[in-house]
């Protein structure tokens, strides 16, 4: 491959970081504009992450399987057609208003982005001089980061309408009136998603007439054979203490971090009073703040052990967690922000430390752990649940107790000097 169709190579690998990190955070706002146009409770808004999160559960292994008989290539194509089929179909999902419809364009749409997750960080490795294999993820995964900056402030503007009805201008409207103020609202989503849908075919498009090499797959000496079946698999590697606990850790994580960013536009819009417009740009800046702590968790794992690290933001989420629940005005919705810096460390230092002394497991240990995002998919819809009980400020508690099981699994590794910290998520 000649160094310019290297390049442009790298560049389209790189852009479908992009796209699965804008669309997994357009979510936080789908949620309250769907809550709005669908005329949902908290809890079934929530079913938006759910039907991202179980897509991604589900669909790697098969996506795994077919990789394997038509090529990392053959995979891609085929995730950017699912992704861009399921962007597509949020135009009639929202001419029909119907709210299943949109949760299955959803679990299409990210049943497409879990094959591009799965190929593309060993296609992004083997592209170019394998020096330069680590600065060329790390490089990927700022797109990535990106993506979840501008997603709520792209969203916010062309999706989101500021305009919210009170319970007294709704009973003044006619059952027509109604009927048309929210088919406008739910239009919405219509040109933003087929701006992207047909984005993601042009990418299609140019990657199926981009020469990619093939990744030649090592030989290990795995647990992983042939007469043993997936569960059985499964069943010896969490018989590994620190992996079960490590993937439980990244359920319970995972499950944080969905709650926190999809409900931050309905916490802002009731404890601190702001249109949806202006929390939509309060969420920005929480994203904003996950990407600086980032960087500056990194530097200061420099100095401090990553495991003492992840244990005081673990317990420093826990207290800002609390205080956002029982203070009140725009604190609150500070503290939310500063949750998401203190969070930014948390998916890649529990990764590493579930793997860690897993030796020639390491392959089928990850995947195990990469497979408890369902926790995404789960504890939303408990806060939901809990949020049209009691209040959305109550529910916050839901992602406080998780934080606290981070900081559990913290503690328990305390005695490990070293991690090699090597996914983001």
């Amino acid at each position: 491959m000649s160094k310019n169709n290297n390049l442009f190579a790298v560049a389209l690998i790189t852009s479908l970081f992009f796209i699965w990190g804008f669309a997994l955070n357009l979510n936080p706002i789908l949620i309250p504009h769907l809550k709005k146009a669908c005329q949902l409770s908290d809890l079934q808004s929530s079913l938006i992450d759910s039907a991202s999160y179980i897509a991604y559960f589900l669909l790697p292994i098969p996506a795994a399987q077919f990789m394997k008989r038509y090529g990392y290539k053959g995979g891609i194509l085929l995730g950017l057609i699912l992704f861009s089929f399921g962007a597509f179909l949020f135009y009639p999902a929202s001419i029909v208003r119907n709210y299943a419809f949109f949760l299955g364009a959803l679990f299409i749409i990210f049943s497409g982005a879990a094959f591009l997750e799965t190929a593309a960080n060993p296609y992004i490795s083997v592209i170019g001089d394998p020096a330069g294999a680590t600065q060329r993820i790390n490089f990927a995964q700022t797109f990535n980061g990106l993506a979840a900056a501008l997603a709520p402030l792209i969203g916010g503007i062309f999706i989101l309408s500021g305009k919210n009805l009170t319970v007294n201008q709704e009973s003044a409207m006619s059952a027509a009136q109604l009927n048309d103020y929210l088919n406008k609202e739910a239009s919405s989503v219509q040109i933003p998603y087929v701006i992207i849908a047909v984005g993601v075919l042009i990418v299609a498009l140019l990657l199926w007439r981009t020469h990619l090499p093939e990744i030649v797959e090592e030989g290990e000496g795995t647990i992983h054979h042939e007469s043993l079946s997936f569960f059985e698999r499964t069943g010896v590697l969490l018989r590994e203490k620190n992996l079960r606990f490590g993937v439980v850790a990244q359920f319970f994580y995972v499950g944080a971090q969905a709650c926190v960013g999809s409900f931050f536009i309905r916490f802002a819009e009731r404890v601190a009073l702001f249109d949806e417009k202006s929390a939509a740009y309060y969420l920005t800046a929480a994203l904003i703040a996950f990407l600086v702590g980032r960087a500056v968790g990194t530097f200061l794992m420099t100095f401090i052990n990553p495991v003492k690290l992840l244990a005081i933001y673990g317990i420093t989420n826990v207290a800002l967690i609390v205080l956002s629940v029982f203070l009140h005005g725009k604190f609150p919705v500070f503290a939310l922000i500063a949750v998401e810096f203190f969070m930014s460390i948390m998916f890649p230092t529990i990764f590493s430390l579930s793997i860690r002394g897993l030796g020639a497991k390491t392959k089928e240990g990850s995947s195990l752990v990469i497979m408890a995002i369902v926790g995404g998919a789960v504890f939303p819809p408990i806060m939901g649940k809990l949020s049209d009980m009691t209040n959305i400020q109550v529910a916050y508690l839901v992602p406080a107790l998780c934080f606290l099981f981070v900081f559990y699994f913290a503690i328990r590794n305390l005695k490990v000097k070293e991690v090699k910290l090597s996914v983001s998520h």
